[in-house]
C-alpha cells in the first residue's frame, strides 16, 4: 500500500507515539483490575478455555485502527509528473560551406570537405530546438536547404553536398550574401551564419565586405572558419586523363584578414582549423556560445490514497465491535 507513496501531512505521524503510551496504560490498568487468589495447589482445576487470554486482542484491534486513521490523516498520495518544453529564444542558423576543388585537399582526413560534413552533422544533431539551413558556394553560391526545424532534411542535404555541383572558384562574398538572403526575413531573436572557406576570395560579383555590411543591416552574426593546415597540403593540382584529380603539394592560402574582418564587423568570431580535432573543437565552441533558451513546464497530478486506510480502520473497528459483543461478551 505504500509503494511510490508520498505524504502531504507527514507531521501527523508524530501521533503514532500515542500507541506505545496507550499500550502501557492498558497493561497497568488491567493489572490493577485483576484480583489475586493464593492457593496451595491448582491440581483440582481443569484446563479452561483460551478465550479469556485472547480478549486482549480487542484492544490491539483498536490500536491498529487508530494507526490506520493516523496514516490516513497524513494523506498518502501518488504523484504523476509530466513535462512540456517551450523554446523561448530560438536561433536560426545558416551554414555556408565552401565546395571548391581545394576542399578536396587531404590535410584533413579523409579530405577537408568530408571532415567538415562529419563535424557539421554532429553540430546539427546538437541543435534540436533551432532552425538550420545550408548554403553551398564555390565560384557562385546557392541555397541547398532553406532554414528548417526538420533535422533529417538538413542532414540529408548535407550528405548530398559534393564538389562539382558549381563552377570552381571561391566566391566568399556570394556565399555570405546568399546566407544573408536566407536569414533576412527570419523572425528569430538570434540569427547567425557559420561561413567556412579554405581559400581567398577570387570569384563572384558581390564583394565580401558588401555582404558583411548586409549581415550587419539585418542583425546577423557571422562566425568565420579558415580551414587548412599551415604550410603545404596535398591538394588537387590537375586532371588525369580519366578525369580524376592529380594531387600534389600546394601552399595553403587563406585570407584570414578578410575572415577576421567579417567576423568582427558582424559581432561574430574567427577560427582557424588546421586539423580534424581543431575543426571539431571550433563547432563545439560555437555550440556553447550560441545557447537556445528553453523553458520547461512541469505539471503535477496527485491521487489521494487515504481512503483504503479509512476503510481498513473501519473494518478493524467493526471486527472489534463484533467480537466484543459475541465471542468475548462473557469475558468483558
Amino acid at each position: 500500500m505504500l509503494d511510490n507513496i508520498s505524504f502531504a501531512n507527514p507531521d501527523f505521524f508524530w501521533l503514532l507515539l500515542l500507541l506505545p503510551a496507550a499500550l502501557l496504560w492498558y497493561f497497568f490498568k488491567r493489572k490493577e483490575q485483576s484480583a489475586a487468589l493464593t492457593i496451595s495447589s491448582i491440581g483440582g482445576f481443569s484446563r479452561g478455555s483460551i478465550l479469556p487470554k485472547l480478549r486482549h486482542l480487542l484492544f490491539f484491534l483498536r490500536l491498529l485502527a487508530l494507526a490506520a486513521i493516523i496514516v490516513a490523516m497524513a494523506r498518502p498520495q501518488t504523484e504523476d509528473i509530466s513535462t512540456r518544453t517551450k523554446t523561448t529564444k530560438g536561433i536560426d542558423i545558416v551554414m555556408a560551406i565552401d565546395v571548391s576543388s581545394s576542399m578536396l585537399a587531404r590535410d584533413l582526413k579523409p579530405n577537408r570537405l568530408a571532415a567538415l560534413k562529419e563535424v557539421a552533422s554532429d553540430f546539427i544533431a546538437k541543435r534540436p530546438n533551432d532552425r538550420i539551413g545550408l548554403v553551398a558556394y564555390a565560384g557562385e553560391g546557392y541555397t541547398k536547404t532553406p532554414i528548417t526545424s526538420d533535422k533529417s532534411i538538413v542532414l540529408g542535404a548535407l550528405g548530398e553536398i559534393t564538389y562539382g555541383q558549381l563552377n570552381d572558384g571561391t566566391a566568399i562574398g556570394m556565399g555570405l550574401a546568399t546566407a544573408v538572403n536566407r536569414l533576412k526575413e527570419s523572425k528569430a531573436i538570434s540569427k547567425i551564419i557559420i561561413l567556412l572557406t579554405d581559400g581567398v576570395n577570387n570569384a563572384g560579383f558581390i564583394e565580401p565586405q558588401t555582404a558583411a555590411d548586409l549581415a550587419v543591416e539585418f542583425g546577423i552574426k557571422t562566425y568565420t572558419i579558415g580551414l587548412g593546415t599551415n604550410g603545404n597540403a596535398l591538394s588537387p593540382i590537375a586532371y588525369n586523363a580519366d578525369g580524376s584529380f592529380r594531387y600534389g603539394m600546394r601552399q595553403v592560402e587563406i585570407d584570414e584578414k578578410l575572415l577576421q574582418e567579417i567576423a568582427t564587423v558582424t559581432g561574430g568570431k574567427y577560427f582557424r582549423a588546421t586539423n580534424n580535432e581543431k575543426l571539431e573543437a571550433i563547432y563545439d565552441e560555437i555550440n556553447k556560445l550560441e545557447k537556445t533558451e528553453i523553458e520547461e513546464f512541469k505539471y503535477y497530478r496527485y491521487e489521494e490514497k487515504f481512503r483504503p486506510w479509512i476503510l481498513l480502520a473501519g473494518a478493524l473497528l467493526l471486527l472489534e465491535w463484533f467480537l466484543r459483543n459475541t465471542v468475548f461478551r462473557s469475558f468483558i
